[in-house]
């Protein structure tokens, strides 16, 4: 059993309660009080404090690691021993590419989710860094296709009150879901600070 803010009056409420014991306001279901009992655990005093730190899902560079566990042995055994011919060059250069791209790709994002703020580091060897503050998000938008359900990853946007459109989207994390309540959470007791 964990404490949420009532998305009404901000009140500390039970998770098990149905409704809020100040004002009434429903309290809504809870598929899994993970998220709550790691927002009630982390102090909101410390800043610095990482909730989550999110980066892209493997899912998403699936078909680079298949072809490379599925190409490389079969290049293997059938290499000749003239193996640097041009023939044998493109496929070998072709799976290192492909895995190089998905560590590259995977390493040039991550997401962290302080108490009071949201920091989003994108690029490998020229950075960008955004802040936005947990207070000022207006709206997050989570979308998953049929295999992002079943793998569960998806694409998050979040909106802040700065930005008529969009003003981050991390692309096929994974837990979209979780994300998303652990934002509302951190929301509503920031809100109610």
């Amino acid at each position: 059993m964990a404490l949420i803010a009532c998305m009404d009056c901000g009140k500390q409420v039970s998770t098990s309660a149905k409704a809020c014991p100040n004002c009434g306001c429903p309290v809504p279901e809870q598929r899994g009080n993970a998220v709550h009992q790691v927002v009630a655990s982390v102090p909101a005093t410390d800043p610095a404090t990482v909730l989550l730190k999110v980066r892209p899902s493997w899912w998403n560079f699936s078909w680079h690691l298949v072809a490379f566990a599925i190409a490389l042995p079969l290049l293997i055994a059938f290499v000749p021993d003239d193996w640097w011919n041009w023939f044998w060059v493109v496929p070998v250069g072709w799976l290192v590419f492909s895995i190089l791209h998905s560590l590259y790709h995977r390493r040039s994002f991550v997401m962290r989710i302080y108490p009071d703020r949201v920091s989003v580091v994108e690029g490998f060897l020229a950075k960008e860094t955004s802040e936005f503050f947990i207070r000022d998000i207006r709206s997050i938008d989570v979308r998953q296709g049929i295999w992002g359900r079943i793998v569960n990853i998806g694409d998050i946007t979040i909106s802040t009150a700065a930005t008529t459109e969009a003003a981050e989207v991390a692309a096929g994390v994974p837990g979209p879901n979780r994300i998303k309540a652990l934002l509302i959470a951190r929301r509503q007791v920031s809100t109610s600070d």
